[in-house]
């Protein structure tokens, strides 16, 4: 960790002296977990499980997991009591801790057009793994060799690009992938979550992928009270405010995280 993030951190957590509650908010893939080819074996790093569970025990946090993922994949995978609420799908669908589910509604004629494509890809994926969601076509092409990889991407991108110019669908690039989508981003999610709350509660958003740059950015307008942190080995151009890398610095910043709130 670098003197300038020791700083923003130490910054960050004198915010919460007040009475408001703080949100914790936290990217799943590659942020939590390290990435798999098989997604469903993409379990917490080892010690992490506990110190969210440490801080959800605690009640004095609202924590919300920000994810491309469907929602209901996550609380099996993070197995911890209680289950945070979800934002799935990048922030289109809300998984409350109850149980209660919510999806953001897509225009007609937009929804129209990505059933067709996911059809279509159902069909023929391009060489790549193609991840079928409710609101998105995702093409993945992680772990796949060079060569190929980019045969993908180029077929990718000559079937979404022209779709993406169409009112209600958008282009969303991550690493070793694109999906075509409907529906709010993460960014959406983020400033969901911050009307809700106290606009004096302190806020962080933990991320990794290109696509967390929208929530980056939702924190980040937040000003003083809010903490947007890249985490992940390797240094990328960013809009977050503090680069950590997992798992020892995340976990670090969830212990203190835990131990500042029980102050």
């Amino acid at each position: 960790m670098t003197p300038e993030s020791a700083d923003k951190l130490d910054a960050f957590f004198k915010t919460f002296a007040g009475e408001a509650t703080p949100l914790l908010l936290l990217d799943y893939d590659g942020t939590l977990a390290p990435f798999r080819v098989d997604r469903f074996e993409a379990r917490p790093w080892a010690g992490v499980r506990r110190l969210l569970e440490l801080i959800q025990q605690q009640g004095r946090t609202r924590m919300a997991v920000v994810t491309g993922r469907p929602a209901g994949e996550i609380a099996p995978l993070l197995g911890i009591d209680p289950a945070p609420e979800v934002w799935g799908l990048h922030g289109a669908e809300r998984l409350y801790p109850d149980g209660r589910e919510e999806m953001e509604e897509a225009a007609p004629a937009a929804q129209e057009k990505l059933d067709a494509l996911r059809t279509h890809l159902r069909r023929d994926s391009l060489g790549g793994l193609f991840e079928d969601k409710p609101n998105a076509a995702v093409m993945h092409w992680r772990g796949v060799p060079p060569q190929k990889a980019k045969r993908i991407e180029m077929r990718t991108r000559q079937l979404f690009e022209p779709l993406a110019e169409l009112d209600g669908l958008n282009l969303l690039e991550f690493e070793a992938g694109l999906e075509l989508r409907v529906g709010r981003d993460k960014g959406g999610a983020v400033e969901a979550i911050l009307s809700e709350a106290d606009p004096r509660a302190p806020v962080a958003y933990l991320g990794d992928d290109l696509t967390d740059e929208a929530a980056f950015r939702a924190v980040n307008l937040a000003g003083g009270r809010g903490l947007s942190v890249l985490m992940r080995q390797k240094w990328r151009e960013t809009e977050a405010e503090v680069w950590l890398r997992p798992p020892e610095e995340l976990k670090e910043f969830l212990e203190m995280w835990w131990k500042v709130a029980e102050a």
